[in-house]
C-alpha cells in the first residue's frame, strides 16, 4: 500500500503530499515551505500535481520546478484570478505575490493522467475554486482531493467563483460512486476515507 509523506505549512497550515512510486516520485500541491521540506527528504521531484491554483497550495510552485526541473500539471493554466492573492490580501489588508509559474501539462477536459507507470483518473469538482481536481489511484484506492473534501467538512466555497451546491454535486456524482474504504489525502487536516465522510460529513 502506498502511504504519502505529508508536509504542512504556510499562513493556512496547508498540506502537500510527497507520493514516491516505483522509479517515479509525484508531488501533490507546493504550499509555502515545501522546497526546504523536500532538501531534507533527498528526493527527486519527477512531477508537480496541483489540486487548484489557491496562493496557499501554490506558493512553492516556481521555487520546486527550478529545484527539480519538473513538470507542473493543473487543470488550468497559471491565473492571478485563480490564486486569490489580491481577493486574499484586500481581506488581510497584506500585499504579496504569488511567484509565477508555468502550468506544463493543462488538464481541462483530461479523464486520465499517467504518471509513472500508473494511470489516474482525474475528476473536475469545482466549488471552492474554478479548476478544483481530484486525482484517483484505482488499484491503491488513494485520492488527493485537494480543498474538495476534508475530514468532517467541504471546501469554502465563499470565495469568488464559488459555489455551494456545485460542490456537493460533484462530490455526489464523481467521489460516492467510488469505493467506500478509498483514502482521501486533502489540502488541510488529516487524510480520512470516503466511506468516513459519506456516512459522517455533516455538509453531506
Amino acid at each position: 500500500m502506498l502511504e504519502p509523506e505529508t508536509y504542512t505549512g504556510g499562513i493556512v497550515e496547508t498540506n502537500g503530499h510527497l507520493l514516491r512510486l516505483p522509479g517515479y516520485t509525484l508531488l501533490i500541491d507546493a504550499p509555502q515551505g515545501i522546497s526546504a521540506w523536500l532538501k531534507t527528504k533527498k528526493v527527486h521531484v519527477d512531477a508537480l500535481f496541483l489540486t487548484h491554483q489557491h496562493f496557499d497550495h501554490v506558493l512553492d510552485a516556481a521555487s520546486v520546478k527550478e529545484q527539480y526541473g519538473c513538470p507542473i500539471y493543473a487543470w488550468s493554466a497559471f491565473s492571478r484570478e485563480l490564486t486569490l492573492e489580491k481577493f486574499f490580501g484586500a481581506i488581510t489588508g497584506s500585499a504579496f505575490s504569488v511567484p509565477e509559474y508555468k502550468v506544463d501539462f493543462v488538464l481541462a477536459g483530461t479523464e486520465k493522467v499517467i504518471w509513472g507507470d500508473h494511470s489516474w483518473d482525474l475528476f473536475h469538482v469545482p466549488g471552492h475554486s474554478p479548476d478544483s481536481v481530484v486525482s484517483y489511484l484505482k488499484e491503491e484506492k488513494l485520492i488527493f482531493s485537494g480543498d474538495v473534501i476534508f475530514r468532517g467538512s467541504i471546501g469554502r466555497t465563499d470565495f469568488p467563483g464559488g459555489s455551494t451546491k456545485q460542490l456537493i454535486t460533484g462530490i455526489q456524482e464523481k467521489l460516492w460512486p467510488l469505493a467506500e474504504e478509498t483514502r482521501v489525502y486533502s489540502g488541510h487536516g488529516p487524510s480520512t476515507t470516503l466511506g468516513r465522510e459519506h456516512r459522517n460529513n455533516p455538509f453531506l
